[in-house]
């Protein structure tokens, strides 16, 4: 989030400082994430040490603070798992926040930047590696399991209304909104077709955005907040879609995914189904952010821009779900 959160940073510090027993010496806000209840800040000590801080409005599911270090475990090495507290578990709350804290790891993150060649297949054998975990029982009863009963569309309609009468979203809303309305009843349509499938671990949001690497170094997986058991198209979508990442899958890149993550025939309707969901969910949530009279200017300016992106994928002729 480009706007920081309403919190005192010096209580914060000192809050991170004491749970975590480190010697804080700067916690920086990074303007970094589209989530709006989610924040982030680089942490450093007097040791040395440097970390990542997540601050969360409300709690995190049982699944975020677990499922990452179960995967560690399991020896999916890229997964970036929170630092456990010195008297147990991961997550502290903060008033009305929850915080993680994890390693921090240099590079930045692939969406501009792309992927290099060994980078793709690593991507795939960490894909691989990730559906072919079995889950114990107790972190498949922390995962929700998909059911194809989305909200966006709904959120959508609601919020259009809002938009058309809005005067930062009046014009936007003449020019996209039909466009956006179409593809919610296609979104809907596909929801009835997508067939039975074997559900597996999916991260739900491992776009290039959420790899982090330095140069062409290993890859480390982060934003472990919405994990869900679903079919494999649930992560493949990122991968196999043209919207996610500056430098998205070609016919070259798709070798070198599938070298690392093995044979595998992807189900159309589904990666439809997932493609478009994802873009009426993250339509609705940046129409949210924009009727925010809270927001910041800079934050509703960043919001426009991601869903103008979005708005004209969707109107392009050539799209389809």
């Amino acid at each position: 989030m480009i706007d920081k959160p309403d919190v005192d940073e010096r209580l914060l510090a000192t809050e991170v400082a004491a749970a975590w027993a480190v010697d804080l010496t700067s916690l920086t806000f990074m303007p970094v994430g589209l989530d709006g209840h989610a924040w982030a800040y680089r942490v450093e000590t007097s040791e040395g040490g440097r970390y990542f801080l997540k601050l969360r409005h409300g709690e995190f599911g049982r699944a975020a603070t677990r499922l990452p270090g179960f995967l560690r475990a399991q020896g999916v090495r890229q997964v970036v798992a929170p630092i456990d507290l010195p008297d147990g578990g991961s997550s502290h709350g903060f008033g009305a926040y929850q915080l993680l804290l994890y390693p921090f790891h240099d590079g930045g993150s692939r969406w501009g930047r792309g992927l290099a060649d060994r980078q793709w297949t690593e991507y795939g054998e960490f894909l691989g590696r990730l559906h072919a975990v079995a889950p114990s029982a107790d972190i498949a009863a922390d995962l929700p399991s998909e059911t194809y009963r989305s909200n966006a569309g709904e959120r959508l309609r609601l919020l259009g209304g809002q938009a058309a009468a809005s005067e930062a979203l009046g014009a936007f809303w003449a020019r996209y909104g039909a466009a956006l309305h179409r593809l919610s009843e296609t979104v809907e349509q596909l929801a009835g077709h997508v067939p039975p499938g074997r559900h597996v671990i999916c991260h739900a949001d491992i776009h290039p955005g959420n790899l982090i690497a330095d140069g062409d170094g290993p890859l480390h997986a982060v934003d472990w907040d919405a994990p869900i058991l679903a079919p494999r198209e649930r992560d493949l979508m990122f991968v196999y879609s043209q919207d996610f990442g500056d430098h998205p899958i070609n016919a070259h890149r798709a070798a070198l995914f599938r070298t690392g993550y093995g044979p595998y025939e992807v189900d159309r309707t589904t990666l439809s189904y997932y493609r478009g969901e994802r873009h009426l969910d993250d339509a609705a949530a940046f129409l949210d952010g924009i009727l925010n009279s809270a927001a910041s200017p800079e934050s509703r300016a960043n919001d426009l821009h991601w869903l103008t992106r979005i708005a004209e994928t969707v109107a392009d002729p050539g799209y389809a779900a």
